[in-house]
């Protein structure tokens, strides 16, 4: 009789992880405005825990090249399957949006597009610019896929000057089979790398999830490998299961954990670290680049 090895019972969410239900009258102003625009954001396809806060606050993060995701990353709630075509009135959407809701600092996103060539780098690099018409002062942060290493797309990006380039590790190099299958980790770092060679001003940035079954001392080698890589800002935060389906939470990091990789980080050089259970990527992305900036004018 052949066994079945069952997953141990989830761990229950400590008390540091639970956020209220999004409500408010601006969260369901800005719901209104990304279905009247035809737009996706990272917030609700990733099922963001921060979203009632941030979107009180009028920041989103846009995503671009449709909801469906030519990756399977075991972390990610974000649906996988063969896309649309892309759309290329997508940008100048995107920027009605932003300017519509007068944002001092957009971040944008997007699905992997790996069914086309450029991984859809002219869409990132026309909304780029399609928000400096429509909002010159507006700071624009992007949060880029790896292009499968089509250095030729990310040089696209980079010439559209965005404020902020970001690409998130994710993960360890001992993970990356399992977390990110499609992706590598030595690619990853090198589209930071590259990044600085193209334009040496630019800021640089990178987020890391903890919980996957990593060890302290492999999360600190991580970090050494970032700022190697020339990378100014980093995000730390803990990683929440979306589903059954997706990959186990092997632990939750309590906060004084993170106070200690945020330690470590800026002991390294990190121009800034956000680091606690509730941290993401785009989570008060604006106050992470002038922090970078008031340090670098220190």
């Amino acid at each position: 009789m052949a066994l079945v090895q069952l997953e141990p019972r989830p761990q229950r969410k400590p008390p540091w992880l639970r956020v209220k239900m999004p409500a408010g009258e601006t969260y369901f102003e800005l719901k209104r405005l990304v279905r009247e625009h035809q737009l996706h954001t990272v917030c609700e396809e990733a099922m963001c825990p921060n979203i009632g806060e941030c979107w009180n606050q009028r920041s989103a993060t846009f995503m671009l090249l449709g909801e469906t995701c030519t990756r399977s990353c075991g972390f990610c709630a974000v649906h996988t399957g063969r896309p649309q075509p892309i759309d290329e009135d997508e940008p100048e959407r995107v920027a009605d949006a932003i300017a519509t809701l007068n944002l001092r600092y957009a971040v944008i996103t997007s699905v992997n597009r790996d069914d086309v060539l450029n991984g859809g780098s002219h869409i990132f690099a026309a909304t780029i610019r399609a928000v400096r018409r429509r909002l010159p002062d507006c700071h624009v942060e992007v949060l880029i896929p790896d292009f499968k290493g089509n250095w030729e797309a990310l040089a696209e990006v980079v010439e559209a000057r965005p404020d902020v380039l970001n690409h998130n590790l994710e993960s360890i190099a001992r993970l990356y089979d399992r977390v990110r299958p499609q992706a590598k980790y030595e690619r990853s770092l090198e589209l930071i790398a590259r990044t600085k060679q193209l334009d040496p001003s630019m800021t640089t940035k990178s987020g890391i999830m903890v919980g996957l079954g990593e060890e302290m001392d492999e999360l600190l080698d991580t970090l050494r490998d970032l700022h190697r890589s020339q990378c100014d800002l980093v995000t730390i935060g803990q990683y929440l299961r979306p589903s059954p389906k997706h990959l186990p939470v092997v632990r939750y990091y309590p906060p004084e954990d993170f106070d200690e990789l945020k330690r470590q980080g800026e002991a390294m050089g990190f121009a800034h670290v956000a680091s606690g259970p509730l941290v993401r990527s785009s989570y008060h992305a604006a106050d992470q680049a002038s922090a970078a900036q008031e340090k670098g004018r220190s």
